[in-house]
């Protein structure tokens, strides 16, 4: 199962505070990038990742005027729960 296919038309799930667009068209996934786990060229696994509207996703990547680095993690650590969480409850994640 590809999993950055189940990003489409969701709802963001990392929902920076004014940046979010709100536009479910407008979402992909959002990797988490962790040291250890993702690098230059290699991108984090498809479950370290988070439902994002292209605003959020931006904003993650490449920083926001309004948010520090630290509380854009936290913002893209607690979307990628929430899309987790999405993906057990629509059974794309089971164990």
């Amino acid at each position: 199962m590809n999993l950055r296919k189940t990003a489409k038309d969701q709802p963001c799930m990392v929902r920076v505070p004014g940046v979010c667009c709100g536009d479910p068209s407008k979402t992909v996934l959002a990797h988490f990038r962790q040291l250890g786990v993702s690098g230059i060229g290699v991108k984090s696994p498809d479950i370290f990742g988070a439902f994002a509207c292209h605003a959020c996703h931006v904003a993650v990547d490449a920083g926001s005027q309004n948010w520090t680095r630290d509380q854009l993690r936290l913002m893209h650590a607690e979307g990628m729960v929430r899309t987790q969480n999405w993906w057990i409850k629509e059974g794309y994640l089971t164990w």
